[in-house]
Parts: structure tokens; C-alpha cells; sequence
């Protein structure tokens, strides 16, 4: 390995103990990951003419070949985020090369700070760094140094540059540490959040649906339909769609043509015999608990009346959470014989579990299935013939694809192979037919007048070609063919404009001293945070009522959603408990984070600027080029 001498600020020997190593450790491996398996992914060696940087902070230059290998990993990240390679160009709309040049910026200014105070990790420090990595073993999972030397080689990188480029990061972490370590969260502040997360409030909410009005709405004339038809044209016009012809062969349509192999069925069927012959089973619901004493007063307040869905809520899951779907009895160990012996639903238990004591609630009882080869034939016989049909559709791709470039067109293959031609007007909104498959969906929105049709297939093992013939702007559809569809939305509109009259008719009287319960039935809903929801109701509901007083009452719409809301109960959050002290420090050391970072993102940027920054365009430019 490379030698270079130590050299350590006023604070920093390789005899002080370390209190934060294994913080740093970790920033290690990850800087060592990504100099050893991200270096290699840019074949970018050098710009020629002697252009070896893209600009300088303070005396630390950028390099163009950092600058190129992060530009392109930032971009194969949000490619594979994307699920779309995406180009340079792209990739500048979003402003991704801006931000990898100002990561380079801010790396640049912290390798000057501490080159100027003089923090660097010693050579003791690299050794085990570099010994300890398990890119750099070899057989016996011990480090070795040809593995070392070899995966260098491969990477482009030489022993120096590399313990360089590690003892740089190792020292940028030493800086940051120094900055970010020490932040205390201000207590009040930790209990302003506190309480502002925690507060609980109580509602009664009364919602007004179509049956609370006092009179039907009336039957629409045609005057008016017409009317309100030209008021809303834009929600009666077809958007752009682009007329897409396309010539497909799916494999539903050739299975019919597959020859069957009854041998072939046969094996499938024994293959596959779990499917079709299957033991008496159970729906199992299983509710764990920490200990034996925790489920034993579970199951007694179960015997004393609670329900077993309020034992689940008092758990914090859900239904969903403890549902095993059905179950064999061999799949439920020791609960099995109990819940088998249950002939209607009950609950079992405690009995153990790989989870822990665990209550078991049997919900139903599906019968044992014994399904015979000649019963189950015609199920196997499509799949089979399907598989076959998916065969037969791979074999034809070459030589479809072989006709288009020798001029066929899409007609030329509805007529000369079994595919089929259709016609579409695609648009954003199309989910019928074709436009159901993802890959077409993709293809059509892609395509440009003139572009050359090309085999494309689809997830169930089909294929298409298709041709864009022309983009038809935006149109009104006519009255008459949307007749039906103006009748409705007009009801619609005119029904929620009288409910929004008869909410705040009864908002009025409730202010003047009625009781909401007296206009209907009224949905009681306590404890509701910020981050509540309530079913059926926008979000806005929860956040209005944190703004309302007590028995304050507001209409609340959204679409279809109109009810009146009343505010009964604000409970303040708990200044003490197992559960408040759990949640004040989760919001404390959010606090801390949130404040170390800003507090580096100060640092770095006033390092920044006293060390003065300088940018090659042309350098820059030249790095662009060779993504092009």
C-alpha cells in the first residue's frame, strides 16, 4: 500500500480513542462501496488538451472524471427509479447536473478546510480500513492483496489513488463529525411538537346525502340540459387522442389451433396435485402476545364480554394484520386439534406460536376437495394450450419482424400472418382492449408520425406492431351522444348545490341553539389526531377541525362529500408516560438530525464562499459530449 506520513490537527492522534468509530466505520463502508464499485461505471479517462478539472474551490480542484463517474451514476439511480434509461438531456431538465456539480462543490470545500487545519486519517488508520473490507478478500475471507491490487486494476484505480481518495473521505467525515456531533434538541420546542402531535379532538359529524332533502330535484328541460351542456363543454370533450393502427396476434386467439397432449395433461394434473386435492381447512384469525400472562387476560376478558375486534384494536394491528387466510391443521401446531374440534367460529387458545402465545379465532369451515384429473382436464387443457399458443407467437417474432424490414406493412401482416388489425384512438384515459397492456400503452404514447413498426410483446406472451397515423386534437363530443351523461351531471350538481343550502340552514340553526343530533343520526368520532383520517371524508375535514373551537360546527364539501362537522372534545397530549417519554425522544433526535444538517449545509456553504469558487464551462461542456 501506498506510505504517506499522518498528519493530525491540534486534536487528532492515532493514541486518542475514538468515541465515534463506529459512526465512522459505517460512513467508511459506504465511501468505500461507492469509490470501488461505482469508479468503474464511466469509461472516462480524460478530456485531452490538458483539461484534467472542471473548476476549483479554494486550492482543491473538481476533476472531470469524478464529475463524469457521479453524473453517470446519478443517472443510472433515477433510470432504475424511472424504469426508462434516461438521457443527459432529461436528466439536465430536472436539474441533475446541477446538483451532483454542487455535491462535488461542497466535497471540494470540505477537502480544502482540512487540508488548511491540517485533519487527516493516519496510515494505521487506512491499513485497517482497507485489511477489514471484504471487497479485498480472497478464499480464506481474510484480506489479500492480489484481490486488492486486481479489483484496483479493474476500477482504474492505482493503490495511491485509492488510499488517497479514502483517506480524503475518512478526513471529510472528521470534519463533519466535528460540526454535526454535540446538537441538543431544545426542550421547548421537543414539547411544542410534542403537543402539538398528540393533542386529541372529538367530533360529531352529520352527513347529508340526497335522502335528506325535502324534496326531490325536479326533472331537467331540454333547454336546460342544453344549456348547461355549452356552460361545462370542456367535461364533454374527448381529450387528444392519437390514432394508433396496430396489427397484434394474442395467444388467446390461436389456443383454440395448439394440439393437447393427454400424457402431458396427466403429469400436470400429478404435478400439481396440492391444487386439486386438498385436506379440510379452516379461516384463521391469530392475535399474539408478548407472554403467556398477556394472552391468558386476553382470553379472560374475552369470557367476560369484550369483543375479540377490541382485543385486536387494543393490540394497535388490524384485522388484515392477523389473518392467516385458510389453514390445514397441520399448518397451525399446537392450536390445531382446538380449532379443528370448533364446528361454527369461536376463539381458541392461548397456545404457542413461532410468534408467541397467540389467541386463535376460527371464521369458517371450507371442506375437504378432492378434484379428479377428468374434472380438472379442461382447466389444464387451456393453460397447456395457452402455454402452446405463447410458444407458437416467440417463434413467429423473428420473422415478423423480418417482413417489416423488408417493407411489409401492418396490413401486409393481417393479411400474410394470423395477426389481426385494429385501430385505436389512444389517449391518456384508454384502458380498453389493447390499451389494457402496459407495453402498448408505453408504445403508443412513444410514437411519431413515420416512426418504423417494430415487434413488441406483452406480458401474457403476445405481440404487437403499431403505426401512429395522425393526432386528433382535443373535440366536443356531441350532445346527443353524451346526452345521458350532461342528465347526470347536472343532477349531480344541482342535488349537491340544495344540500349545501340545507347545511347551512342547519348550520344556522345549530348556532342559534339546536342540537346537530336532531337533523339525523350523527356519527360520534373521539380522539382524532392530525394524522387521522375519517372513511369517506377528504383530508381537509381533520385539519379544519384542529382550527375550530369547542361546539363550533362547519359544513365541510368535497364532490359528493357534504356534512356538517361539530367539534365536542379537545384533549391535551399527556405530559407524562411510558408512551409520551417514547414519543418526546423520537421528536428530539428528529430535531437534533434536522439541525446538524442545517448547520452542515451553513458550514459547507460559508467554506464555500470564503474559499471562492471557479467553473470551466468548456470543461463541463466537454464532459456532457460524451454522454451524447
Amino acid at each position: 500500500m501506498a506510505n504517506r506520513s499522518a498528519k493530525t490537527g491540534p486534536d487528532q492522534d492515532e493514541s486518542t480513542p475514538r468515541k465515534k468509530s463506529k459512526g465512522t466505520s459505517v460512513v467508511v463502508w459506504i465511501l468505500m462501496a461507492m469509490l470501488v464499485l461505482g469508479l468503474g461505471g464511466f469509461g472516462i479517462t480524460n478530456f485531452g488538451g490538458g483539461v484534467s478539472s472542471i473548476g476549483k474551490v479554494g486550492e482543491r480542484e473538481i476533476e472531470v472524471n469524478d464529475y463524469a463517474r457521479a453524473l453517470q451514476q446519478q443517472i443510472n439511480a433515477l433510470s432504475a427509479q424511472f424504469g426508462t434509461n434516461l438521457t443527459l438531456q432529461q436528466a439536465q431538465s430536472l436539474g441533475l447536473d446541477q446538483q451532483v456539480r454542487q455535491q462535488l462543490i461542497d466535497t471540494a470545500a470540505l477537502d480544502n478546510e482540512t487540508d488548511r487545519i491540517g485533519i487527516s486519517a493516519g496510515d494505521e488508520r487506512i491499513a485497517i480500513e482497507i485489511t477489514s473490507s471484504s471487497a479485498f478478500s480472497g478464499p480464506t475471507g481474510k484480506f489479500d492483496r492480489d484481490a486488492y491490487r486486481f479489483t484496483l486494476q479493474n476500477n482504474r484505480l492505482t493503490e495511491a489513488q485509492y488510499e488517497n481518495k479514502m483517506r480524503e473521505d475518512l478526513s471529510r467525515a472528521l470534519l463533519q463529525g466535528a460540526v454535526t456531533g454535540g446538537f441538543t434538541a431544545p426542550t421547548a420546542l421537543t414539547n411544542t411538537l410534542y403537543d402539538y402531535i398528540s393533542e386529541r379532538r372529538g367530533i360529531s359529524l352529520l352527513r347529508l346525502t340526497a335522502a335528506d332533502l325535502t324534496s326531490e330535484i325536479p326533472d331537467p328541460t331540454e333547454e336546460e340540459l342544453t344549456a348547461y351542456y355549452n356552460d361545462n363543454i370542456a367535461e364533454f370533450t374527448a381529450p387528444e387522442a392519437r390514432r394508433i393502427t396496430y396489427a397484434a396476434l394474442m395467444p388467446e386467439a390461436i389456443s383454440d389451433k395448439m394440439a393437447l397432449d393427454e400424457d402431458a395433461l396427466k403429469t400436470l394434473y400429478d404435478q400439481r396435485i396440492a391444487e386439486f386435492v386438498q385436506p379440510e381447512r379452516r379461516l384463521v384469525e391469530r392475535l399474539v402476545y408478548p407472554n403467556e400472562d398477556a394472552a391468558n387476560a386476553a382470553k379472560a376478558l374475552l369470557g367476560a364480554g369484550t369483543s375479540f375486534e377490541t382485543l385486536v384494536a387494543d393490540r394497535g394491528v388490524s384485522l388484515t394484520d392477523i389473518d392467516l387466510g385458510d389453514q390445514a391443521e397441520a399448518d397451525l401446531g399446537a392450536a390445531g386439534p382446538a380449532i379443528f374440534a370448533l364446528t361454527e367460529p369461536g376463539v381458541v387458545g392461548p397456545f404457542a406460536s413461532d410468534l408467541g402465545p397467540a389467541l386463535f379465532r376460527m371464521n369458517g369451515v371450507l371442506a375437504a376437495q378432492n378434484t379428479s384429473f377428468e374434472d380438472a382436464r379442461t382447466d389444464l387443457a387451456a393453460e397447456q394450450a395457452a402455454d402452446a399458443a405463447r410458444r407458437a407467437i416467440s417463434d413467429q417474432i423473428e420473422s415478423i419482424d423480418d417482413r417489416l424490414a423488408s417493407g411489409a406493412t401492418l396490413e401486409d401482416l393481417a393479411k400474410e400472418t394470423d395477426m389481426s388489425l385494429a385501430q385505436i384512438d389512444f389517449s391518456a384515459q384508454s384502458s380498453e382492449g389493447m390499451a389494457a397492456y402496459p407495453t402498448f400503452r408505453t408504445a403508443a404514447e412513444a410514437a411519431a408520425t413515420g416512426d418504423f413498426p417494430e415487434v413488441i410483446q406483452t406480458d401474457d406472451g403476445g405481440i404487437f406492431a403499431l403505426r401512429l397515423d395522425e393526432i386528433i386534437p382535443p373535440t366536443p363530443i356531441p350532445f346527443d351522444q353524451v346526452r345521458d351523461a350532461v342528465d347526470a351531471s347536472w343532477r349531480a350538481k344541482t342535488t349537491n348545490a340544495a344540500l349545501t343550502d340545507l347545511a347551512n340552514s342547519i348550520k344556522t340553526q345549530i348556532e342559534d341553539g339546536a342540537a346537530l343530533g336532531g337533523f339525523g343520526i350523527t356519527e360520534v368520532i373521539p380522539d382524532l389526531t392530525r394524522s387521522s383520517t375519517v372513511e369517506g371524508a377528504p383530508a381537509s375535514l381533520v385539519s379544519d377541525l384542529f382550527k375550530m373551537d369547542i361546539n363550533q360546527v362547519r359544513v365541510e364539501e368535497d364532490g359528493t362529500f357534504i356534512a356538517l362537522v361539530q367539534l365536542q372534545t379537545i384533549t391535551p397530549a399527556a405530559p407524562t408516560g411510558d408512551d409520551a417519554d417514547a414519543l418526546k425522544g423520537a421528536i428530539s433526535a428528529q430535531v437534533e438530525q434536522a439541525i446538524a444538517q442545517d448547520a452542515f449545509t451553513l458550514f459547507t456553504n460559508a467554506l464555500t464562499q470564503e474559499a471562492g469558487i471557479s467553473l470551466n464551462t468548456t470543461a463541463i461542456n466537454a464532459v456532457h459530449a460524451q454522454f451524447q
